[in-house]
């Protein structure tokens, strides 16, 4: 599997209708999602790419990943009130959502998603 890229009507339709119930809109996928937003220009999204590229091969299958690149995506930079990048929107399948900094090594990605997202 590898890291796609998504755009709002992308986001909509694999993630979920935030549009609709921008507070407690419901995800929508057959399995857990990791949404990494972030910028081309950003060091720490940098740093995270290949990790998350690591991820997409470890957990084939299990999960998806998807990225928004926050400067060609406003809408969905303004509706997650997306302050600081990379940040990490995580969508396991129902249980509640989470947003928090995606600045980390290996192995706290790898035990973030076994422990929030499996």
């Amino acid at each position: 599997m590898e890291v796609t890229n998504l755009t709002k009507d992308d986001f909509i339709a694999r993630v979920g209708n935030f549009e609709a119930d921008p507070k407690d809109w419901e995800y929508i996928g057959d399995k857990p999602c990791l949404v990494d937003f972030h910028a081309p220009w950003c060091g720490y999204c940098k740093r995270l790419n290949p990790l998350l590229d690591e991820m997409a091969q470890e957990f084939d299958g299990k999960i998806y990943i998807y990225k928004v690149d926050v400067d060609q995506e406003a809408e969905l930079e303004a509706a997650f009130n997306i302050r600081t990048i990379p940040t990490l929107l995580l969508c396991p399948v129902g249980k509640p959502k989470e947003q928090l900094l995606g600045v980390m090594g290996k192995q706290e990605l790898k035990k973030l998603i076994e422990d929030k997202l499996l």
